[in-house]
C-alpha cells in the first residue's frame, strides 16, 4: 500500500479521533496537509480558529507567514508536510494540556513514521518540548539542530509569537 494512501487513512481516523476533550469542542480536526515525500516537517502545537474551521493547518496570519518564508528561502508549501502535536483546537488557543498531547502522540508518531522526514521543524515551544526535549526553552534553542532517532531538529519561533511582537518578529526572520 503506497504512503500517501496510508496518511489519507490516518487523516480519516484523525478527523473522527474522540480520545480527549478537545474532539468536544472543535469544528474540524486538523490532521495536517502535504506530501507524503515530503524532507521537511513542520510541527506547531495545535491548530487555531482558522484551522478549526478549514480543517487544515498554518492557513491563519501565523501560517500566512510561515508560507512567505519559507518562499523566500525556495521552499513550496506543498513540498513540505505541516501539522501540530494535537490535531484539534484548544479553547481560546491555549497551550495544549499534557494529556491533550499524549491523546495526539500516536497520531504524530504514525506521520513522522510514515513521511520519514529527514528535518522535522517544531514551531514554538510546546512542539520542541514534546518531540525533542522537555527541558529546552525555544528562545534559546532556536535555529540549533538537534539530533534524535536518526532525524534532525530545528526549532523556530512560533510565528504568532513574531505576530504579537516586532522583537519576536525580528528573531523570527532571522
Amino acid at each position: 500500500m503506497n504512503v500517501d494512501k496510508l496518511l489519507l487513512e490516518l487523516a480519516d481516523e484523525i478527523r473522527v479521533c474522540p480520545k480527549c476533550r478537545l474532539a468536544e469542542t472543535r469544528t474540524h480536526a486538523v490532521p495536517g496537509d502535504g506530501t507524503a515525500g515530503a524532507q521537511i516537517m513542520f510541527v506547531g502545537e495545535g491548530p487555531g480558529e482558522q484551522e478549526d474551521l478549514s480543517g487544515h493547518p498554518f492557513v491563519g496570519k501565523s501560517g500566512q507567514l510561515l508560507t512567505r518564508e519559507l518562499e523566500k528561502i525556495g521552499v513550496a508549501r506543498e513540498d513540505v508536510f505541516i501539522t501540530n502535536i494535537v490535531k484539534c483546537r484548544p479553547p481560546q488557543n491555549r497551550v495544549p494540556l499534557n494529556d491533550e498531547i499524549a491523546a495526539c502522540n500516536d497520531w504524530l508518531g504514525a506521520q513522522i513514521a510514515l513521511i520519514e522526514p529527514k528535518f522535522i521543524v517544531p514551531v514554538g515551544g510546546p512542539s520542541l518540548q514534546t518531540l525533542v526535549s522537555k527541558n529546552l526553552r525555544i528562545t534559546k534553542a532556536r535555529s540549533q539542530v538537534f539530533r534524535k532517532d536518526g532525524i534532525l531538529f530545528i526549532p523556530i519561533l512560533h510565528p504568532a509569537a513574531a505576530l504579537r511582537a516586532p522583537d519576536v518578529m525580528k528573531q523570527f526572520l532571522e
